[in-house]
């Protein structure tokens, strides 16, 4: 058997263990998700998809918008929606705070958590953290009966001026003018009094619910916890469709196919399994490409010289007896080496030279040139042979060293 075929059953072999491997593996136990962010779209612990598909059972449309909140204003006013703001992974900036409170005017508001806090500011209130986590209880809940526990706290916010009159106030707050509050209900409070969560009916008939902890809106805290009673009631009954935020978990309008895929064979067995088939057919490639042997050395191309391509000139002339025709050629190129306008004299170079060479027989003034040109006569009008080919080269070049300009 040849090597290559060996090497690819080996191959197939190798990718069909590797894929049974990620097959038994992803069925046995799946990779838990740790991503932090309030997100409806995870189902990890952290996220809130469980509370969206909740909604979605009692009847009430959810929708998810994944733009700045700028883009509010063109969102449709039909049915009786409330746009969600929960524990937004991403703080909202002044400018954003003021055009969620501006969508507030028209539609009732949900914000949880610290990062929403720069929006509950335009209501009055601010986030208070806390490093212990207390229990929470609804008004008339018994104690014993409470096993939600926050981390954080609704508190009044102090007024603060504004520097100059811009959209936000010194320490980079949003500046909004603050709704007249006609009511203020309490929905969930600690144990020691303190408010967790309010819902405030502000004049225009408007509603706006600020939780301090967006925990109550996670997975875990559904499934493990009462509060998902208490999260449902805040929803369930009062809207027939809900807008969650999601441009600040980092669910924005761009994205790619690529970074998509990508992005998942980082995450499941099987994207692993593909990444490790193609690392194996790079070996594989690079393995077939080695060249076993010595390198063959390329054949080495010289140019020729000038006096190679005139002996190989003669060496013809020589072998097809053309002895005039090269006195000819050095005869010629005498007259054009003579030449004071050598383009202009091309047209006669092919005519007989023998008129030319007696003319300048004549001009000559010196007696060795005259001497020369009379034996160059005389080798341009009798046949000649190698000697004679000979003697008219020496010749022309006692006319040039004697002639020439």
């Amino acid at each position: 058997m040849r090597p290559q075929v060996e090497f690819a059953i080996g191959l197939a072999i190798f990718a069909a263990l590797a894929i049974g491997a990620a097959a038994l593996g992803s069925k046995g136990r799946r990779q838990p998700d740790f991503d932090p962010r309030r997100s409806t779209f995870l189902t990890g612990p952290a996220g809130a998809r469980g509370y969206a598909e909740a909604l979605e059972r009692l009847q009430v449309r959810v929708e998810r918008f994944r733009r700045r909140p700028m883009e509010l204003r063109r969102l449709s006013d039909t049915g009786n929606p409330v746009l969600a703001v929960v524990g937004p992974t991403e703080e909202i900036d002044p400018l954003e705070a003021a055009a969620i409170a501006r969508f507030g005017t028209r539609h009732d508001l949900l914000l949880a958590g610290e990062g929403a806090e720069a929006a509950m500011r335009c209501y009055g209130y601010v986030v208070e953290t806390r490093l212990q986590p207390m229990l929470a209880i609804t008004p008339g809940q018994p104690m014993s009966a409470s096993d939600l526990r926050v981390g954080a706290v609704l508190a009044r916010a102090q007024p603060r001026p504004r520097r100059r009159p811009t959209a936000w106030d010194d320490e980079g707050y949003a500046v909004c003018d603050t709704p007249t509050t006609l009511r203020a209900d309490t929905l969930l409070r600690t144990v020691g009094g303190r408010v967790v969560a309010l819902r405030l009916e502000i004049v225009g008939g408007r509603a706006v619910t600020l939780v301090a902890d967006d925990l109550p809106f996670s997975n875990r805290a559904l499934r493990s916890s009462g509060a998902g009673p208490f999260s449902l009631r805040l929803v369930a009954g009062r809207y027939d469709r809900i807008i969650f935020d999601e441009y600040h978990h980092g669910y924005g309008p761009s994205g790619s196919l690529a970074g998509s895929v990508l992005g998942w064979s980082t995450r499941s067995p099987w994207g692993w399994a593909g990444w490790q088939l193609a690392g194996i057919g790079l070996v594989a490639l690079a393995a077939a490409a080695v060249r076993f042997g010595p390198v063959r050395p390329s054949p080495e191309r010289r140019r020729r010289s000038s006096l190679e391509h005139v002996r190989a000139l003669a060496t013809v002339l020589s072998a097809a007896e053309g002895h005039d025709l090269a006195i000819q050629l050095m005869v010629q190129g005498l007259r054009r080496r003579l030449s004071r306008h050598p383009h202009a004299a091309e047209a006669g170079l092919r005519a007989d030279p023998r008129p030319w060479v007696r003319e300048l027989t004549r001009r000559a003034r010196s007696p060795r040139a005259r001497e020369a040109l009379t034996s160059l006569s005389d080798l341009t009008t009798h046949p000649q042979s190698g000697e004679g080919v000979l003697q008219a080269a020496n010749v022309v070049e006692e006319v040039w060293e004697d002639l020439k300009p």
